[in-house]
């Protein structure tokens, strides 16, 4: 494991990140979902793409990369591309699971590899938005004080910075991203995924026009499973 100092409009970030297969030259970046790390991604894919250069990185306020600031997907795209300047990095593939699926289209890859990614907002279901008004009207008097109570799950245990970030870009719609995403892209999806639905992904799918579309077994972690499959899917369409 390494430790970069990544100075992004005077705001330090401490990016915690490992190689795997260093003295390759073609790399690919793994960028994870909220609330994971680096880890979840290197045991999925650390044993595959042996010609390759392998980075994972914690993304500020992930596993080892700490962060106090409140930021929106947009700034984790600028300090990612930083951390890579400043590192010398230059990936052929960016693979992105979940949040890290908007990360990496906004990193705009020669080829994006989106894993069950986030940015088509779905509707939530009516007790989610239920709670959502009885919070936005109980603001009005007792202003954040309340937030613990209507927090959600993924909210659990994370600094008050962290939950704001949450709320930045939990519901962005990143629609006009995707379609105007231009390189080639590999969807790879969970038919069993309930935090970001199979529909989700076969629209992110007729978005980005150079894209091929795979679904497979499994949930919103689907890959950690199904990791042999991909690489072979990436290896062949870059032959």
């Amino acid at each position: 494991m390494a430790v970069k100092n990544v100075d992004v409009d005077g705001k330090i970030f401490e990016i915690s990140y490992e190689l795997v297969n260093p003295q390759n030259d073609r790399q690919i970046l793994f960028l994870h979902g909220w609330g994971s790390n680096k880890e979840v991604m290197k045991v999925a894919f650390g044993s595959c793409f042996k010609d390759f250069s392998l980075i994972f990185v914690d993304m500020p306020g992930f596993g080892k990369s700490g962060n106090t600031h409140i930021l929106k997907t947009s700034d984790y795209a600028l300090i990612m591309k930083k951390f890579l300047d400043v590192s010398g990095f230059a990936p052929f593939a960016i693979f992105g699971h979940s949040f890290g699926g908007k990360v990496a289209t906004l990193l705009d890859p020669d080829m994006l590899c989106l894993l069950s990614s986030a940015g088509i907002v779905e509707k939530k279901p009516f007790k989610v938005r239920a709670k959502i008004r009885v919070f936005k009207f109980l603001k009005k008097f007792f202003g954040d004080s309340m937030y613990k109570l209507f927090a959600t799950k993924d909210a659990d245990g994370m600094p008050k910075n962290m939950y704001e970030t949450l709320k930045n870009v939990v519901d962005e719609d990143f629609s006009s991203t995707f379609s105007g995403f231009k390189n080639r892209a590999l969807i790879f999806w969970g038919r069993e995924d309930k935090a970001t639905s199979l529909a989700s992904g076969k629209k992110i799918g007729s978005l980005i026009q150079n894209s091929k579309f795979y679904d497979f077994d499994g949930d919103h972690y689907f890959f950690l499973k199904n990791q042999k499959r991909i690489e072979e899917i990436f290896l062949a369409d870059i032959a």
